[in-house]
């Protein structure tokens, strides 16, 4: 075991004694030349298509892997150990060391913000809804959930379209939490929730595979703060890497400016527009701005 897989394991350990004790600790993170001398970087995705996703050998994939794939070998780590756990568990991993990067796309937000560490932006996202074949209940919008309280939406659990939701007057008693993406079509095709709120890439995935469920059709844009709402997607960290963070900022911004960057994500279903949206916000700036208020 490697000095740095076991002071991390170690660290752990400790944290979990304090907490049991009533006490609270964040585990240490690990520093750019920790890593590189341990030749390995623990990076965790939340098997959310396109975004980052183990595929069924068992290979890393989707506009956030592929990236880190490429920022890894260009800072000399040659071997990276991939880490799946539910989106709600991201943020609360890196603080508890169980790895060092997420590459899941998660939206840069300023609540996440005081938890962790982003680098600049590399995607960016609108959003959509999943709705049953033939869209019964006529539901083009995330408003058109507070404009009717019998109408129930889920969303998965840790995901920012619950403070969109929230930010339109949505109650909560009108939303289903799914632990994934994958129960979003059963909870929809059932009638558990009327629609299910994703990003249009999410949404788009769940559609192509299943015909009792459709993306809904004429989507209009949440706008909140008198501005329509778009994502923006980036690398997490614990807070202490930023070393590791700027690491990865510096070949990220570079390799932003390829063509090859560009084809990574589009080959994911990402549009132009998605594209070209990924460097009009930094990371300053998101973590700035609220879209709760």
């Amino acid at each position: 075991m490697s000095n740095h897989g076991l002071c991390s394991r170690l660290a752990t350990v400790i944290a979990a004694g304090l907490t049991t004790l009533g006490f609270t600790a964040s585990a240490e993170a690990a520093t750019l030349e920790e890593i590189r001398d341990s030749g390995t970087i623990r990076i965790a995705v939340a098997n959310e298509i396109p975004y980052g996703y183990m595929d069924p050998s068992g290979e890393a994939k989707g506009a956030g892997p592929d990236v880190a794939k490429y920022i890894m070998g260009e800072l000399g780590i040659d071997n990276i150990e991939w880490v799946t756990t539910e989106f709600s568990g991201l943020i609360p991993g890196l603080q508890a060391d169980r790895f060092d990067m997420v590459a899941a796309e998660m939206a840069v937000l300023p609540q996440r913000c005081e938890k962790v560490i982003f680098s600049e932006p590399n995607t960016s996202y609108g959003e959509g809804l999943l709705v049953a074949a033939g869209n019964p209940k006529d539901i083009h919008s995330f408003s058109d959930f507070a404009d009717n309280p019998d109408l129930k939406v889920a969303i998965m659990a840790g995901a920012d379209q619950l403070e969109m939701l929230q930010a339109l007057g949505v109650s909560e008693d009108q939303m289903v939490t799914l632990s994934s993406n994958s129960d979003a079509i059963s909870s929809v095709s059932t009638g558990r929730s009327d629609a299910y709120a994703a990003t249009s890439l999410t949404a788009g995935n769940l559609a192509a595979k299943s015909d009792k469920v459709e993306v809904a059709s004429d989507f209009v844009d949440p706008v909140i703060n008198d501005e329509p709402v778009r994502s923006w997607g980036a690398f997490v960290f614990p807070q202490g890497a930023e070393d590791l963070r700027d690491a990865v900022n510096e070949v990220l911004l570079a390799y932003k400016e390829t063509d090859e960057w560009a084809e990574t994500l589009m080959g994911y279903g990402f549009s132009e527009a998605d594209v070209k949206g990924s460097p009009q916000r930094t990371m300053e700036e998101l973590c700035a701005e609220s879209t709760a208020e």
